[in-house]
């Protein structure tokens, strides 16, 4: 999941909400004259989805607007984005505008990923500091993992922190608000203890942007030259940045399994890796306890005392100049099949986000996708210029010829 943060640009135009609360669309102000901008449009951003040669579809996302307090936004930026402030966005509402992407992966059914479409957005912009003592004490009686847990993000809340925050004169950080929601989302849902039906989302609310002038506001993510984004991320769907100088990919989302390296180390320090709870199978796959694929993730509530946490790995990036194109989420079902370089190279030619998404998730049921296929792609201002060589577009073409080939055999068969 992500905040995006920080824009500065001459492009006259922002988003803002006329009341709080979570919405499609964002609004701006342009010349003096209000406007409008649908976040669902297909011109504004690309969402497809596919259901690959499952039965069922499982995957979900989320595309709308949120409110989050310019001072806590501003908290939250670093020292190289220290010049950004709220009066400096036009006016306090739309120094407030966040935008917010979401992209979901079900596994095993669509109650928890369906419960996050529905509610996570909502949770994240209305959790408080008051939230943070209950949410913290009902994740310890979880027991086993929690047992020994000290609120992570959240540690300066709680009794164990040697510089307590004090509920009522401190304000959240964005990193903090994303780790409550998160975990008060897991605690809310009543399916998570009924299912294990983990789900890996990557969530990007981008918004608040600087303007030269001070007086027409924040401009757009698809115009602004300095965007501030925060990924939060359980699970393995990725987030991409494609760069728009030479086309090369960024990843901005590492896969939460037990056998990588930051959760093999968050395990084995809180005592539960020992390497006797990793399982792999004849085929070579491995499985946390023998039964879980992702360590960190919602729903499975049966393993969170094994370790499962819903606690987001929280990653920023502030995005300046028009260097980067756009931004990738993707689920599994489609970065099991493919590179990462062979995800943005599929969209660098496309004339909006929508066939953006499309020609991925298109290619992705050409290869004989096994698993729900999921895209949201979100241009950024270097969109349309990205330089360098397709280079993995001869691979791609061979493995499309070899899965027609497939194809054709299994059908005569």
């Amino acid at each position: 999941m992500a905040l995006l943060g920080l824009a500065r640009s001459r492009v006259p135009a922002a988003s803002r909400c006329l009341t709080r609360g979570v919405h499609d669309y964002v609004r701006g102000v342009a010349d003096h004259i209000p406007y409008k901008v649908h976040l669902k449009s297909p011109k504004v951003v690309g969402v497809v989805t596919s259901r690959g040669n499952r039965e069922y579809m499982e995957d979900a996302t989320s595309v709308c607007a949120l409110e989050i307090d310019a001072g806590e936004l501003e908290r939250s930026l670093p020292l190289s984005a220290a010049d950004w402030a709220p009066e400096n966005a036009g006016d306090h509402e739309l120094a407030r505008q966040v935008e917010y992407f979401g992209i979901f992966d079900g596994h095993g059914g669509k109650a928890v990923s369906g419960f996050l479409q529905a509610n996570l957005a909502r949770i994240i912009e209305t959790v408080k500091p008051e939230d943070i003592q209950p949410t913290i004490e009902s994740t310890v009686e979880i027991g086993g993992y929690f047992k020994r847990w000290r609120g992570g993000a959240l540690k300066r809340w709680t009794d164990w922190s040697h510089d307590k925050a004090e509920i009522g004169k401190d304000n959240l950080t964005v990193d903090e608000r994303l780790t409550l929601a998160f975990l008060k989302a897991v605690l809310l849902d009543p399916k998570q203890r009924q299912e294990a039906t983990p789900t890996e989302t990557t969530l990007t609310p981008g918004g608040p942007g600087g303007q030269d002038d001070g007086r027409q506001g924040e401009p757009p993510h698809w115009v602004a030259e300095r965007v501030w984004l925060t990924v939060a991320h359980t699970g393995d769907t990725r987030v991409l940045l494609c760069n728009s100088v030479n086309g090369e990919v960024t990843a901005l989302t590492d896969r939460h399994h037990a056998e990588s390296r930051t959760e093999a180390a968050r395990l084995r320090r809180l005592g539960t890796a020992d390497g006797a709870g990793m399982i792999t199978d004849s085929f070579g796959e491995s499985r946390w306890m023998g039964a879980v694929e992702n360590t960190r993730g919602f729903g499975d509530f049966e393993w969170k005392p094994m370790g499962v946490t819903a606690e987001p790995e929280i990653t920023h990036k502030l995005i300046e100049g028009r260097d980067n194109a756009y931004l990738v989420l993707v689920t599994d079902g489609l970065t099991n099949m493919l590179s990462d370089q062979e995800i943005v190279d599929l969209a660098r030619q496309a004339s909006d986000p929508t066939r953006a998404a499309k020609n991925i998730v298109h290619f992705g049921e050409d290869l004989g996708a096994q698993d729900n296929c999921t895209c949201i792609v979100v241009p950024l201002a270097g969109w349309g210029h990205v330089g360098g060589e397709d280079t993995t577009e001869p691979r791609r073409e061979y493995r499309r010829r070899q899965a027609r080939m497939y194809n054709g055999r299994m059908q005569r068969q």
